[in-house]
């Protein structure tokens, strides 16, 4: 009884999903020589996040000790985002397979693919607004020798998901893959299938 009044909160707090809906912020203050990238980086949270949350910076590259920066806060998504993690690697673990290590930026990727279909409503590994997965992890700056893609919709629950994509032998072969070394996990609310989720694997 517990466990379900948890899991319903987070998925309560998680409504502040990118893009499209406003998060909760923290405040942080800028310390002598910090730029948006250490912030970015110290928050795992992206630089255009950040911007879009400080439209008082006319030049996000001049930021000074002292000046106040609104932290988007994805401390609710990126709790069902880890948990997700963390049930993958376990049934990684069955089979005597390495951790995938969590990569934010990755799951940066994976989230926003998530919004994306939830935003178009769509259901496809080829995104209207970012293109094949390949294209679009290129695309946000992150580089790789080799890259898979799961995606879900309408599961209700992290357990829910990872078993469905362990049901499905194609989504399975991608988390049991040894060649994969990184994830990253994205959800998403709402739209027309409820919820929506992504992982994205890599080797570097």
């Amino acid at each position: 009884m517990k466990k379900t009044f948890w899991n319903s909160l987070l998925f309560l707090v998680s409504l502040f999903c990118i893009p499209g809906l406003s998060f909760a912020q923290q405040v942080y203050t800028v310390q002598p020589g910090d730029s948006l990238w250490k912030i970015a980086v110290k928050y795992q949270v992206g630089i255009s996040e950040i911007i879009s949350a400080n439209p008082q910076f006319k030049n996000p590259d001049l930021i000074y000790p002292g000046e106040k920066v609104n932290i988007p806060d994805l401390s609710g998504v990126k709790s069902i985002e880890n948990q997700v993690v963390q049930l993958t690697n376990q049934e990684r673990a069955k089979y005597g397979l390495k951790p995938l290590i969590q990569d934010w930026q990755l799951a940066r990727v994976a989230r926003y693919k998530a919004a994306d279909m939830r935003d178009n409503n769509y259901f496809s590994h080829t995104s209207p607004t970012y293109g094949d997965p390949f294209t679009m992890i290129k695309n946000f700056g992150i580089s790789y020798s080799s890259a898979a893609e799961n995606i879900a919709a309408g599961q209700t629950t992290p357990q829910a998901v990872v078993q469905a994509w362990m049901n499905s032998p194609g989504h399975r072969a991608n988390i049991l893959s040894a060649q994969s070394t990184y994830i990253g996990c994205g959800f998403a609310q709402g739209g027309s299938y409820g919820y929506y989720w992504v992982q994205e694997f890599i080797s570097k």
